[in-house]
């Protein structure tokens, strides 16, 4: 399995790492009083900006990568999408530009050494926006790949990054600056080499925008037969282009990817909403109950009503 710890990109503003030693300090130190005694997520006054903390290295738990940026100030984590991992700790940041069915794992933690970090979630039409913003320097034409990578984090980013959390402590400042932050961010994600993948999401003719457009359709009737041929022609694709850019930005086939969204579902169904095992896999699409929980069981790595009581059991120890 290849492990991406981070892409080659060209970052002009990546300096030696003594120069901005102090801004990865105040990272560290402003996440961790922030989140003080938390264990897990956090939700901020700043719209898509989420704190982490947990003291301890997570199981590998399957869930949906957002379009976000995310940046480790303590400990790492990796991702797991189809047969590649990609592993990303406070000398890198990692950025996905579609949301991308994942397996994500905490994979260093400690309670004197929490795992402290942030995700900022990108929105499609700021990204646009700043496109078409006729001032943009030219931007290196290339065609992206994967719709997610990871690169080192210079010391330009993470100044924007800091002066975005330093939001928090103004919370009058935030509707007025927070805009003009979240914009020099998405600018300084552009100009890096590794920004392709921000920037063919949203070009119209680019094809990583039509999987992009695949992807939304998969998302909204992930319940429904999946008929490749149908969105192959809603996006203006062949169904055979469609199945090699699909796979290129996502590495799954778009089939692959409907049945986590359905798994991923079904198993928020039974955990969240205790909806039983029957009824959670026919509302996500499932006709066969066997099926259901052999691709539950793969994906899980327990039937539903192991899976269901393991998540019971260790919510009432946590309790």
């Amino acid at each position: 399995m290849p492990l991406t710890r981070a892409h080659s990109g060209n970052d002009t503003s990546a300096v030696p790492d003594t120069a901005y030693e102090p801004a990865r300090q105040e990272l560290l130190c402003t996440l961790e009083r922030m989140t003080g005694t938390l264990e897990g997520s956090l939700d901020t006054p700043i719209e898509g900006l989420f704190l982490h903390r947990l003291s301890q290295p997570t199981g590998a738990k399957p869930g949906l990568q957002k379009a976000a940026l995310a940046v480790i100030a303590q400990g790492s984590k990796r991702l797991f999408i189809g047969d590649e991992t990609y592993e990303y700790d406070p000398f890198h940041y990692l950025i996905s530009s579609v949301d991308l069915p994942v397996v994500a794992k905490v994979s260093v933690a400690s309670p004197t050494l929490p795992y402290l970090g942030l995700r900022l979630d990108l929105n499609v039409e700021e990204i646009t926006e700043l496109i078409s913003d006729e001032n943009l320097p030219p931007l290196l034409p290339a065609e992206a790949s994967r719709a997610l990578c990871v690169n080192p984090l210079g010391g330009t980013l993470l100044d924007v990054v800091l002066r975005l959390l330093r939001l928090l402590d103004t919370p009058r400042d935030i509707p007025i600056l927070a805009p003009m932050i979240r914009r020099e961010l998405l600018y300084r994600l552009l100009m890096n080499g590794q920004g392709v993948v921000l920037r063919q999401t949203v070009l119209q003719d680019s094809q990583l925008n039509r999987v992009a457009k695949a992807i939304r359709i998969l998302r909204d009737n992930y319940a429904q037969p999946l008929r490749v041929e149908e969105i192959a022609r809603d996006v203006h694709m062949s169904v055979s282009s469609l199945h090699h850019h699909f796979k290129q930005a996502t590495a799954m086939s778009p089939l692959q990817y409907q049945k986590h969204l359905r798994l991923q579902e079904a198993r928020r169904l039974m955990l969240t909403d205790d909806a039983g095992v029957a009824l959670a896999a026919h509302a996500v699409g499932y006709e066969s109950s066997s099926q259901f929980s052999r691709e539950y069981s793969r994906l899980f790595g327990a039937p539903p009503l192991r899976d269901k009581q393991r998540w019971k059991d260790e919510t009432a120890l946590a309790a």
